[in-house]
């Protein structure tokens, strides 16, 4: 079966993101002044064959992990369906 992974990927919260820091404090100078605070992530797409839905949640596991993210500075999220 075909599966769509949806993965979301953002610094951890403990951590100070650089990158949002600089884009809150821009949008403040631009005038967003309701803007407080911004968090910088990735989104990733992917596309993947599995024998069944769980198969296809381990082998998404395994990919944030071993590739797709530092586990020592940012965490995942993600949802999976069907193609």
């Amino acid at each position: 079966m075909k599966f769509i992974a949806e993965i979301n990927v953002m610094p951890l919260k403990a951590l100070l993101d650089p990158q949002g820091k600089a884009v809150t404090q821009s949008m403040k100078k631009i005038g967003f002044s309701e803007v407080n605070s911004v968090r910088i992530g990735k989104h990733i797409t992917m596309e993947l064959e599995a024998a069944d839905k769980e198969k296809a949640r381990e082998r998404v596991n395994e990919a944030c992990h071993k590739i797709l993210t530092n586990p020592i500075i940012e965490g995942y999220e993600y949802t999976i369906r069907e193609a």
